[in-house]
């Protein structure tokens, strides 16, 4: 970007943010998320590309069913429940009917009494047990908070307790012997319950119920993981002579039924339809203003989004700001903060909540935010499950979640009341955003998308196995879920961990296998965060394994409730990073390369003059250095070098290519070659991603030579870059030997079914790709179709990368009357 250019954007958002700095002082609530709607409306609809607005609707009731226990329609009738909505009533039903659940409804429709009613008469009548699954341990609380208060309300004799990682040793012996309800989670099921199932004889034959709260976040890796810990145990329960019943619930999904199927592997009857009562539900597609219309460059998000809060928060609104990243939570909390908490004395009223934080730091913002003592919220997707955080009027998205259902499961947490409530998606200069707020009518009539699982993964099926091994021996004709597991065994007997007696497969090594195998992640051990201020050393937050590349190299600045950190040293190996209390003004972003080398082919087909696969893949991501990026202006102040290991994945992909005779009579050059392999690239992942309603975090692109270069998808200039064995740039010369690569990989080990669908659907996505690209307003390329260009490609004439873009995608197409008119049809001379 261009000196002039800069400031021009960069006048803009300081503008927009000595605006807001205005906004100051606590007020009282003068409206609700209708006025603040229509205030928006009148002030920025230049801005906003779509507005929605979902009616509100009475609910519609049930009598509490007669077959009750009257102690607890009794205790249901002191909490101010003297009826049932109609969708609990009918999983009350189905649930005495013996059949497995499925409630699929909005957020905050009352989903949890659908299973707690059964659960908690079968406990108090029959002495039954329930065990209650949920993917975080703050849903677990707030689970087991709920039964105490109904417990306590009736005194209805049913102990419920929490059993997860922090649970006391000396407490879960009792747990064991004396809960009713067990609420834990999928890992802790898998590595403490399961493979220790003896201690835990008795619960296990008088469980009659598992509930699995939020299935919709069980898809991908972790989804086919959690199937498989079902599988076992369901073996567990049989070897005690027991048959649970399943209840799942789930946000709205595109297969709820299916896709609860798919995890249980049994029938289960699908409630969709809410009976809750709801109040009018406003959304605004908001796109930033343009900034530099030559070069297609917008406001930020960042800025848009933080000026939405301020004016919410300043309105009285009760506002939740949802960031894609921890970083960008933290950049947004500090300046917030800077306007809202500029008074030490005073409660803060601006909370940051996100993975990373300490329990204790987690459970006081929860208490804080349930009691309406936070004005404003900034988070990750931690927030986007059920946690009950009190009454909210305003959701804001920073940027497009990467999926219609997960949009709707955030904006669902405001309204929660039956008060109006609005939702805003404020689109950065990603193409997925862009193409959502472009085409309004995409988003107002897309379906959610489908939750996909993979528990035959050979990989994962394998591990799983190995574990079930170990909890109960295989006989000869069992089965692992449909799998028959003989040559799962047969490789473990290979590696003397399992031996064969007759027809039983008994498990021999002093090995505990649950322990080596992660249900969410490729590798174990999260990373501590010290902080060595005063000289103390006190733990002050925690980090993913496979964020701690991208967060925690030395010269990180990492923030904790919006307070700057430095990091020192890491001990990689340790799993620890050092540092200390610092005050600058600026945070760190860090720079990674990715090299792809395709391991086999599994298909492969024509696409126009080229081809296109789907494989196998080996990638390789490397964290290379870091920038420094000033608050508020956010200018590059300095870079710093980034010495760590390499992450690796195995996975699967779906590639196009052209054959370098084809490069050689349509391109000039390999750096015209490479601009257009690289829009070609951006504009196949956008449609790729909407075409099998994937989350963009799970489906990847890379653009790379055949021998497996360095490719960097971004740097310091915006456009991307193919990299040597080393780094240094390859020279721009002929086409010989070059064979530039469009690639989409699932973003899982061994892959999760994402990329072979790409492949079979190959020429509608690059007829879709084309009228991506044809359909922008832009001349040389933007953000929204193949991606951000720098100013001197402005200047090309008619090799601008969004032409070359177009001349690769029109190679690829099935018809050659998709290439560019303009070009000599060199090939057809015989080229």
């Amino acid at each position: 970007m261009e000196p002039g250019q800069a400031l021009a954007r960069l006048g803009h958002e300081e503008a927009e943010v000595a605006h807001d700095a205005l906004v100051r002082a606590p007020v009282r609530r003068r409206g609700d998320g209708a006025a603040l709607t229509q205030a928006l409306a009148r002030r920025y609809g230049d801005r906003i590309t779509g507005h929605f607005t979902l009616p509100g609707c009475d609910g519609v009731y049930a009598p509490i069913p007669d077959d009750v226990p009257p102690a607890l329609a009794a205790a249901l009738r002191t909490r101010g429940i003297d009826r049932l909505y109609s969708h609990q009533a009918q999983a009350w039903a189905a649930a005495r009917r013996g059949e497995h659940v499925a409630v699929v409804t909005p957020t905050a429709s009352g989903k949890s009494l659908c299973y707690t009613l059964p659960v908690v008469a079968a406990a108090m009548t029959q002495r039954a047990k329930a065990l209650y699954l949920f993917p975080t341990k703050a849903l677990a609380q707030d689970q087991v908070a709920e039964l105490l208060e109904l417990n306590r309300a009736g005194e209805l004799g049913v102990k419920a307790f929490t059993f997860d990682g922090d649970t006391p040793g000396d407490a879960r012996q009792a747990i064991r012997l004396h809960g009713d309800i067990v609420v834990s989670n999928p890992d802790m099921l898998h590595q403490a319950m399961l493979p220790h199932h003896t201690k835990w004889a008795q619960f296990f034959e008088n469980l009659q119920y598992v509930v699995i709260d939020e299935i919709h976040t069980y898809r991908g890796v972790f989804g086919s993981h959690v199937a498989n810990v079902i599988r076992r145990l369901k073996r567990i329960c049989a070897f005690y002579g027991a048959n649970p019943q399943f209840i799942v619930c789930s946000a709205t999904i595109g297969n709820p039924q299916a896709h609860a199927q798919a995890l249980i592997e049994a029938p289960v009857t699908a409630i969709c339809e809410s009976g809750a009562p709801r109040g009018d539900r406003h959304v605004l597609l908001w796109n930033p203003p343009v900034v530099n219309p030559d070069l297609g460059l917008r406001a930020s998000a960042r800025s848009q989004s933080n000026r939405i809060a301020r004016l919410a928060i300043k309105a009285g609104l009760k506002t939740l700001v949802f960031a894609q990243t921890r970083l960008m939570v933290e950049v947004l909390t500090k300046y917030l903060k800077d306007v809202f908490d500029s008074d030490p004395r005073k409660p803060a009223r601006i909370r940051a909540y996100r993975g990373g934080y300490l329990p204790t730091e987690r459970r006081e913002v929860e208490r804080s935010m349930r009691a309406g003592n936070v004005d404003g919220i900034v988070s990750t997707s931690a927030l986007e499950l059920g946690v009950d955080i009190g009454s909210l009027d305003v959701v804001i998205l920073n940027g497009y979640p990467g999926s219609v259902a997960g949009t709707w499961q955030r904006f669902g947490r405001a309204g929660r009341r039956q008060q109006p409530s609005l939702g805003v998606l404020v689109a950065n200069s990603q193409p997925l955003d862009q193409y959502v707020v472009r085409h309004p009518d995409f988003f107002a009539d897309a379906s959610p998308e489908h939750a996909r699982i993979a528990p035959d993964q050979p990989l994962i099926l394998f591990d799983h196995i190995r574990c079930a091994a170990f909890e109960l021996p295989f006989i000869d004709g069992d089965r692992f879920g449909p799998i028959e597991p003989e040559v799962y065994l047969e490789a473990l007997a290979e590696t003397d961990v399992v031996h064969r007696e007759g027809e039983r497969w008994e498990w021999i090594a002093d090995a505990y296998p649950a322990n080596a195998v992660s249900l969410r992640s490729v590798a174990d051990g999260n990373f501590v965060v010290v902080d060595r201020s005063g000289g103390r050393q006190t733990i002050i937050a925690e980090v993913d394994y496979s964020a701690a590349a991208l967060t925690l190299y030395e010269g990180a600045i990492h923030m904790v409730q919006s307070t700057p950190y430095q990091v020192e040293s890491l001990d990689w190996e340790g799993r620890k990073a050092y540092v200390t209390r610092t005050f600058v003004d600026y945070y760190t972003d860090s720079i990674d390369y990715t090299k792809l080398k395709v391991l086999e082919r599994f298909d492969g087909s024509d696409a126009g003059h080229g081809n296109a696969h789907h494989g196998e893949v080996h990638v390789v991501r490397r964290v290379a250095g870091y920038k420094k990026i000033r608050y508020y202006t956010h200018e590059n102040i300095g870079y710093g070098p980034v010495n760590l290991p390499d992450q690796e994945l195995h996975t699967t992909a779906a590639w196009w290519q052209l054959p370098q005779a084809v490069l050689l009579a349509w391109f000039a050059g390999k750096q015209d070659a490479l601009d257009g392999f690289l829009g070609a690239g951006y504009a196949l992942h956008i449609v790729a991603t909407v075409a099998v309603m994937a989350d963009a975090r799970d489906l990847c692109k890379a653009v790379g030579n055949g021998d497996g270069a360095w490719f960097a998808t971004h740097d310091a200039g915006g456009r991307g870059q193919l990299r040597g064995g080393e780094g240094q740039a390859l020279a721009v010369d002929e086409v010989q030997q070059f064979v530039p690569t469009v690639y989409l990989y699932d973003n899982f080990p061994g892959g999760v079914g994402l990329s072979e669908p790409l492949w079979t659907r190959s020429s509608e996505l690059v007829s879709r790709a084309i009228e991506l690209v044809e359909r922008c307003d832009c001349r040389a390329g933007c953000p929204a179709c193949v991606g951000p260009v720098l100013a001197g490609d402005e200047q090309r004439d008619g090799t601008t990368p969004k032409a070359l873009a177009r001349r690769v995608l029109g190679l690829f197409a099935t018809s050659p009357s998709q290439l560019d008119a303009d070009v000599p049809r060199a090939l057809e001379r015989g080229a």
